[in-house]
C-alpha cells in the first residue's frame, strides 16, 4: 500500500523446476503488468515462463509457456485481458489471458527485446536491444514499422500516448518518436552526463524511462545518482530537461502513478541486464517520490510536473 509502505501480501520463491507445485516463480522475475480494470497481475521470469495472478488476492491463475528464453517484457492492453510477451529470443507473444488461451507470435527483432508497452489501440512498442531498431507491431494488419537512432544497445521503451513513444540506450541517449516518423522527433544525447569507468569517458547509460500518460512529463533513470524529469516540448519536438531527484544506484525501473502524483523508482546495485558495475552503498528497494502539482512560480527544491 502507497500510503503506508505496508506489504500486502507476499509470494514466496522456489526452487527450479518446482513452478506446478509452489506459488510462485523459481527464476529472476523480469517485468510485470497489471490489466487496466485491476482484476489481473501478470510476472515474466528467466525461466521463459508468464505466470498470471489474480492481482486481489495473489493467487495463481494460469501458467503461460512458449517463449524460448527470459521473458523481458509484458503489458495488457488497455481496457481489455489480451497480454503482450517480449523474450530473449527475440519474438512477441500475444495472448488471452481471460481464457488462458495463446492467440499468436510475431517475429522482427534480430536481437533480444529489453522492452515493451503498448495502450488502448490493437499494437506494442518494443526495444530491440543491440539490433538498434524501435519497432511498432500492428497486430490486426500483422504488420510492424523499424525505427532508427540510438547509436547503441536501445534497453528501455514507454508509450507516451497513442502518437508518442519514448526510449533509451546505453549510448546515454534519450529519443523522442512520433509513431508515423521513422526518425526521432527529439534526441538528448548524453541525456544523464558523462562517467568515467575504467580511465575511459563514456555516457551513462540510459536504464529506464517513463511517460505520464497523455502528457507532456517525462522521466529518466540511470545510475548517475539522479532521476532526470522531462518535459515535451514543441508539440513533441524538444526534450527540455526540468528537474533532477538525488537517487543513488541502477534506476532499473520507473512508473507513473496514473493521477501523476508520485513517481515509483525500482533501485538496485546492479544494472538489471547484467552484473557489469555494482554500486554498493545503494539499496536493492522500490522508492516512491512524490509529485505535486505547480500552481505558482517553480522552486528549485522539489520536484513538480508541468
Amino acid at each position: 500500500e502507497v500510503e503506508t509502505g505496508k506489504r500486502l501480501c507476499v509470494v514466496p520463491g522456489g526452487k527450479k523446476g518446482t513452478e506446478e507445485r509452489h506459488m510462485g516463480h523459481a527464476s529472476h522475475i523480469f517485468c510485470m503488468a497489471i490489466s487496466s480494470d485491476g482484476k489481473y497481475l501478470a510476472t515474466g521470469d528467466r525461466n521463459k515462463l508468464i505466470m498470471i495472478w489474480d492481482a486481489a488476492t495473489c493467487k495463481r491463475l494460469h501458467i503461460f509457456t512458449g517463449h524460448r528464453d527470459a521473458v523481458s517484457g509484458l503489458s495488457f492492453r488497455k481496457g481489455t485481458h489480451q497480454l503482450y510477451s517480449a523474450s530473449h529470443d527475440r519474438c512477441v507473444k500475444v495472448w488471452n489471458v481471460a481464457e488462458n488461451a495463446y492467440v499468436e507470435t510475431l517475429f522482427g527483432h534480430q536481437d533480444v527485446i529489453t522492452g515493451l508497452d503498448s495502450l488502448s489501440r490493437e499494437c506494442c512498442v518494443t526495444a530491440g536491444g543491440r539490433d538498434g531498431t524501435v519497432r511498432l507491431w500492428k497486430i490486426p494488419e500483422e504488420s510492424q514499422l523499424v525505427f532508427y537512432g540510438h547509436q547503441g544497445s536501445i534497453d528501455c521503451i514507454q508509450l507516451i500516448n497513442e502518437e508518442h513513444m519514448v526510449s533509451g540506450a546505453d549510448d546515454g541517449s534519450v529519443a523522442l518518436w512520433g509513431l508515423t516518423k521513422k526518425k526521432p522527433l527529439a534526441l538528448a544525447r548524453q541525456a544523464h552526463g558523462m562517467q568515467d569507468a575504467q580511465g575511459l569517458q563514456q555516457p551513462y547509460w540510459i536504464s529506464a524511462v517513463a511517460a505520464l500518460r497523455n502528457s507532456d512529463l517525462l522521466a529518466t533513470g540511470s545510475h548517475s545518482a539522479s532521476v532526470k524529469l522531462w518535459k515535451c516540448s514543441e508539440g513533441f519536438r524538444k526534450l527540455e530537461p526540468l528537474w533532477d531527484i538525488p537517487l543513488v544506484g541502477f534506476v532499473n525501473s520507473l512508473k507513473f502513478s496514473a493521477a501523476g502524483d508520485f513517481l515509483v523508482a525500482g533501485l538496485g546495485q546492479e544494472h538489471r541486464l547484467g552484473r557489469w558495475w555494482r554500486i554498493k552503498e545503494a539499496k536493492n528497494s522500490i522508492c516512491i517520490i512524490p509529485l505535486k502539482r505547480r500552481a505558482a512560480a517553480p522552486s528549485s527544491k522539489a520536484p513538480d510536473s508541468s
